[in-house]
């Protein structure tokens, strides 16, 4: 299978709209950016998550973060958030990173290939060391952050830390 890593384009592909619609508002603890009320609201939107990656009108408390999204064979399957960099806030959840895989789509290792698509990206940064968060009870996250090297570093109201050293990515490119 083909795996493709693309980010946010102004305009984007319908067939992105159609997976942010699967996925819907959100579950837990991701938060789907991309769904709206229809799709004229969602062509609006693109532009505006486009320049939060620069840093563009950045709603308070927020950093850059960039969009990327997990093609399979041409179809995109799945989207992932990374953050430029940390605020407090995102020390407690959320991380650097947070991501989705459509339902239709679930375990399959796309949840495994995206993560680790986005590592090379926020190693292609600058960042060392890249903090996911996710809830204790979401096991196939769990699983997908374990695959690419994740070590448990705490467990907090129903949360899991975890670390990533992107000198870890390497080693686990190649499970899935």
């Amino acid at each position: 299978m083909a795996f493709e890593l693309r980010e946010l384009a102004v305009p984007e592909d319908k067939k992105i709209y159609e997976m942010a619609r699967e996925i819907g508002p959100g579950e837990n603890g991701f938060v789907n950016s991309l769904y709206t009320a229809g799709y004229s609201k969602f062509l609006n939107l693109l532009p505006v998550l486009r320049d939060y990656s620069s840093g563009i009108d950045l709603p308070p408390g927020h950093v850059p973060q960039t969009l990327y999204f997990l093609y399979a064979d041409g179809r995109p399957v799945g989207y992932g958030k990374l953050r430029h960099r940390l605020t407090d806030s995102l020390l407690v959840t959320g991380g650097h990173i947070g991501y989705c895989i459509r339902p239709t789509a679930r375990r399959r290792g796309y949840g495994t290939a995206l993560l680790s698509g986005l590592l090379g990206k926020a190693s292609e940064l600058g960042i060392d060391r890249v903090l996911l968060t996710c809830e204790e009870g979401n096991e196939g996250s769990r699983r997908v952050i374990e695959n690419n090297g994740g070590r448990l570093a705490e467990l907090d109201n129903r949360y899991c830390r975890y670390w990533i050293g992107l000198s870890n990515v390497q080693a686990a490119a190649g499970r899935d």
